[in-house]
């Protein structure tokens, strides 16, 4: 046997019931594992049976086989796992052939199987009361994640290396049950960053004296996104693209430059944002703010009236309107007056996927129009153009597709901590409750307690959490009425509401002074987020002066997806938007999309309208759209048919056209034709 074994480098002995195992060990593998009994002899503890295990049965060999196996290991170590008896009946009977060993720490579960796996402080993983290998501290992972249902390869690297690093398989299994181990939910920390930006004193601001001195009345000096934006040429009627980050201040240059012009007689301020509710948010901060310098009013939609109940007045100094409102005016011949300033709120929005084309194209649009207006006016000299966001992945590329002056300020005023935990829809409504009670029973240095925005995809969800949590809370959509909006709004602001869950689809807008942001899911709709959409929702969490720093939790249930279209698993979604790279703000346009906007600009510009199409920020097939609309009898010549300005009338695709053509055809009742449309969209 001897000859047959070679080198034995370790002789591993380990208690195994009323028996030990011996494993043979060379160059860190085993060689073969046997069974060793000991007996009582006068002279002390002896080899009693030695049996070679091979797969499930055992071979007797003579037990001073052992003997001879002992003597020729270059060290021999006990488990630490065995007894104290067992310890000392191996030692003494090393000692009766004049052999030492030294116990040593190993691995629970090698043991057992005759492995011989020693372990240190460094890497001993503790389960339960003992302690393991990091191999097999894998395993027993694996098995719990193939439990809670399968994470994807980043999720699992990443609960991989937390496991290593804190060297506790419960706390990391604990993790998966819901538990919220700040040092393990934590992912990272976005420092605060400060830029050294001298402010503008507001008393030397060239602005009309009314706008002036309101403005010197609320505060000394402009903050830095706006005192770069002042010396770049703000108020000198430049084109800018302002990028910084949530709560910095951009909204205030909008204002300055279109409230300024307004007062001077230089035309309307339009100040434009994506949704119906943001705009009535805006409306009243306006009201608020500016009610007693110049008349402010709404368009949103086809509508004279908005959700708020005010009426759209035409000779309004501010128009506050969303990106549709004011391109319906637009597509149907409206006439919006002087335009003196336009500011286009969330800017990014050029790259999502049905409204960016649309805001594409009505940007040219309005282009047009003041162009148009200037010309045949001799007081007229068109409109200044300000483009906002916070988070724009392409900023130099844009601003120069844009002609405008890039203001990019990267200043966060407070830290940000983002966490990741691993829960199921059950799960989530309890962890959330306990982030949202934890967080209103803190106080900042400021002394304001904490809130918390809680993000989710539909508005049925947002009364489901809402409900379920213990504190006072309130869902917050743009299915509510407007009264009942700003009564949200208005408890929040006094601090009597712990929480308010809303949908990622008003994340651009929320304006709530919250310290803490939950993702309750990282989709919306059936759409995931971007990582634009993700960064824009966790600027949301802390304010400068409100709160010392914010602090964001991901929700992330495993192998989730909420639609059968989404190729990615709510886990793998996580982490590319935690490590993603921000994305490119470009207008991508397919034969439809580039059918749609050309429609839009022949109805508003007629032979011009292939100009309107060259300076969009996407490239625009103009010659296949001309001939499939030809084809389509949406336009004869570069005139809208009679169905081609129906179409564009409103805002349909193609497809929808083509789609409610054929109902009517069919001699469909309305209400009929409405659900067949909701069908099909359903099932595209």
């Amino acid at each position: 046997m001897s000859r047959q074994v070679g080198r034995v480098e370790t002789l591993f002995l380990h208690e195994r019931d009323d028996d030990f195992l011996a494993t043979v060990v060379r160059d860190g593998d085993r060689v073969f594992t046997a069974v060793l009994e000991l007996k009582e002899t006068d002279a002390g503890p002896r080899p009693a049976r030695f049996r070679v295990q091979r797969g499930s049965s055992e071979e007797p060999r003579d037990p001073s086989q052992f003997v001879e196996l002992a003597r020729r290991a270059e060290r021999i170590r006990i488990s630490q796992q065995t007894s104290t008896d067992g310890r000392e009946r191996l030692t003494e009977m090393l000692d009766g052939y004049q052999l030492d060993a030294l116990t040593v720490r190993t691995c629970r579960y090698c043991a057992a199987e005759g492995r011989y796996s020693p372990i240190t402080e460094d890497t001993a993983i503790k389960s339960d009361r003992d302690y393991i290998c990091p191999d097999c501290a894998r395993r027993e992972l694996d098995s719990e994640l193939a439990y809670a249902g399968g994470l994807t390869g980043a999720a699992e690297d990443r609960l991989e290396d937390l496991l290593l690093e804190v060297q506790d398989l419960d706390r990391i299994t604990n993790l998966l049950q819901g538990e919220l181990d700040p040092d393990l939910t934590k992912f990272d920390e976005i420092g605060a960053t400060v830029d050294d930006v001298d402010p503008v004193p507001t008393d030397e601001l060239d602005l009309h004296p009314d706008l002036k001195r309101q403005l010197t009345g609320r505060f000394d000096s402009l903050l830095p996104v706006q005192s770069l934006s002042v010396r770049n040429g703000l108020l000198d009627g430049d084109d800018q693209l302002v990028v910084s980050a949530t709560a910095t201040g951009k909204t205030l240059v909008g204002e300055l430059a279109g409230v300024d012009r307004a007062l001077k007689g230089k035309g309307k301020l339009l100040f434009l944002v994506p949704l119906v509710a943001l705009a009535n948010q805006k409306q009243e901060n306006f009201e608020e703010r500016y009610g007693d310098l110049v008349d402010v009013t709404i368009r949103v939609g086809g509508s004279r009236v908005s959700d708020s109940g005010a009426r759209f007045d035409p000779s309004a100094d501010v128009v506050v309107g969303t990106y549709e409102g004011i391109d319906h005016a637009l597509r149907t011949g409206k006439d919006l007056g002087d335009v003196g300033t336009v500011v286009i709120d969330e800017v990014h929005t050029l790259k999502e996927g049905e409204r960016g084309h649309r805001l594409d194209g009505m940007i040219s649009r309005l282009k047009h129009y003041c162009e148009h207006r200037a010309e045949e006016s001799g007081s007229y000299d068109g409109a200044q153009w300000i483009y906002l966001s916070a988070t724009v992945g392409n900023p130099e590329w844009l601003a120069k597709r844009l002609r405008a002056t890039l203001i990019e300020f990267e200043e966060r005023p407070i830290p940000i901590e983002r966490h990741l935990t691993f829960a199921d829809a059950q799960e989530k409504t309890r962890i959330e409750n306990r982030l949202v009670r934890r967080e209103f029973d803190s106080k900042s240095s400021k002394g304001y307690r904490g809130q918390t925005i809680i993000f989710t995809n539909s508005r049925r969800r947002c009364h489901e959490i809402s409900r379920k949590l213990e504190y006072d809370s309130a869902p917050y959509h743009a299915g509510l009425d407007y009264g009942r909006r700003k009564r949200v709004e208005r408890q929040f602001g006094n601090q009597d509401l712990a929480a308010v869950v809303t949908t990622a689809a008003l994340a651009a807008g929320v304006d709530f002074p919250a310290s803490q942001v939950v993702f309750d899911t990282l989709a919306m709709g059936i759409e995931w987020l971007s990582v634009q959409e993700f960064e824009q929702m966790l600027g949301r969490a802390g304010r400068p002066d409100y709160h010392d720093q914010g602090t964001v939790y991901l929700l992330v249930e495993p192998d989730c997806a909420y639609h059968n279209s989404m190729e990615m698993t709510e886990d793998e979604v996580a982490f590319k938007l935690l490590k993603g790279e921000m994305e490119d703000v470009r207008t991508l346009y397919d034969l439809s999309a580039a059918a749609e906007e050309t429609l839009a600009n022949i109805t508003v510009a007629g032979k011009s309208a292939k100009r309107l199409n060259d300076r969009m920020l996407g490239d625009v097939p103009t010659t296949q759209a001309i001939g499939k609309l030809l084809e389509w009898d949406f336009i004869d010549g570069l005139e809208p048919t009679p169905l081609g300005r129906a179409v564009t009338r409103h805002f349909l695709a193609p497809d929808d056209a083509f789609a409610i053509l054929d109902c009517i055809r069919r001699g469909l009742d309305p209400y009929d034709l409405v659900a067949e449309l909701e069908l099909r969209d359903e099932e595209g």
